[in-house]
C-alpha cells in the first residue's frame, strides 16, 4: 500500500481550494448579474408608476399657469368674457367645508380607534369591518346619503358638504389612528399601569402622545383625499358663486368650480378650470408633504 506524501496532500488540498474558489466566483457572478437585472426591473417599474403622476402634474402646471394671477386669488368669478375672474370664494369655501369636516371626523375617528384598541370581541370586529367596508363605498353614494339626510329636509349648505366629507374621511382616520396607537410599545403601557396610573390616564398621557406622529400623518392624508372630492359636494354644497363664510348656506368649492368650468365649451372657462385644478393640486401636495414633515419631526422629538 502506498502512502501519500505531504506534498501530494498539499497539492490535492490546493486543487480543491482552487476548484471551490472557481465555483464560488461563478456563483457570485451569476448572483450579481441577477441582482443587476432585478434592480433594473425595479427601476423600470418605478419609472412606469411615476409616469402618470409626472404627466398629470406637468400637464396641469402647463395649462394652469396661464390662468394664475393676483386677481385669480382675490376676485370672485365673473361671466365669461369679462376679465378679472377669480376663485376667491371657492378657495374660502373649500377651506371652510374641509375644516368643518375635519373637526367632525378627527375626534370621532380617534375615539373609535381608542375603542378598537381597548375592546375585544364581536362588537369591535363589527366596527372594524364596517370601517373597512365604508372605505370602499363610492363617494357619490355618500353624497346621495348626505343629500337624503340633510339636503332634502332642509336645503343645500356647506354643513351638508362637510358631513359628506366627514363620512368619507372617517374610515381612513379610524384605521390609521388604530394602527398608530398599536405601534406604541406595550412596555410603555405596562410601565404606566405599574406606576399606579389608571388605564384612561395611560391612554391619554402615554399612548396618544406616543402615537401623535402616526395620528397626524393619517388624519392629514385623509383630509388631503377629501379636499379633491367632487361627487359628495355636487349633492350637498351646490356651489354658490357668491362669497360667503356661513356654512349654513350653499357654498362653493374648488372641485365644483373645476367641474362647472371644465365642462363649458368656452376657452376662457376651461382656462380658469385648469387654474383652479393647479391650485387644488398644490393644496393636496402641500397637505401630503406637511403630513410627512410633521410626522418626521415628531418622531425625532419622540426619540
Amino acid at each position: 500500500m502506498s502512502i501519500a506524501t505531504p506534498s501530494v496532500e498539499l497539492e490535492a488540498a490546493a486543487a480543491r481550494r482552487a476548484q471551490i474558489r472557481e465555483i464560488t466566483r461563478k456563483s457570485l457572478g451569476s448572483r450579481r448579474n441577477w441582482s443587476r437585472i432585478a434592480t433594473l426591473l425595479c427601476v423600470v417599474a418605478v419609472c412606469i408608476s411615476l409616469t402618470p403622476l409626472v404627466a398629470l402634474v406637468g400637464y396641469t402646471i402647463t395649462r394652469g399657469l396661464r390662468a394664475i394671477s393676483v386677481d385669480f386669488f382675490i376676485h370672485t368669478p365673473t361671466p365669461s368674457g369679462i376679465p378679472g375672474s377669480g376663485v376667491e370664494n371657492y378657495i374660502v369655501g373649500t377651506v371652510v367645508i374641509v375644516g368643518i369636516a375635519a373637526a367632525i371626523a378627527v375626534p370621532i375617528g380617534i375615539a373609535t380607534a381608542l375603542f378598537l384598541l381597548e375592546r375585544r370581541g364581536r362588537l369591535a370586529d363589527l366596527v372594524r369591518f364596517s370601517a373597512d367596508v365604508l372605505s370602499g363605498v363610492p363617494s357619490i353614494a355618500i353624497g346621495i346619503f348626505a343629500f337624503s339626510v340633510l339636503v332634502e329636509p332642509w336645503h343645500f349648505s356647506g354643513l351638508a358638504g362637510s358631513f359628506a366629507l366627514a363620512v368619507l374621511m372617517l374610515p381612513i382616520m379610524i384605521r390609521a389612528s388604530e394602527t398608530a396607537m398599536r405601534s406604541v410599545p406595550s412596555d410603555l403601557w405596562d410601565a404606566g399601569l405599574a406606576l399606579g396610573a389608571r388605564r384612561g390616564r395611560v391612554v391619554r398621557s402615554v399612548v396618544l402622545r406616543g402615537a401623535v406622529p402616526g395620528l397626524v400623518t393619517g388624519n392629514l392624508l385623509a383630509v388631503a383625499r377629501a379636499v379633491g372630492e367632487t361627487a359628495p359636494l355636487l349633492f350637498t354644497a351646490a356651489g354658490n358663486t357668491f362669497f360667503t363664510l356661513s356654512p349654513v348656506n350653499a357654498m362653493g368649492a374648488l372641485p365644483l368650480f373645476i367641474y362647472a368650468q371644465g365642462t363649458q365649451p368656452f376657452h376662457d372657462a376651461q382656462r380658469q378650470a385648469w387654474g383652479a385644478a393647479l391650485v387644488l393640486l398644490v393644496l393636496v401636495l402641500l397637505l401630503s408633504v406637511s403630513a410627512r414633515v410633521v410626522a418626521a419631526r415628531l418622531n425625532r422629538r419622540a426619540r
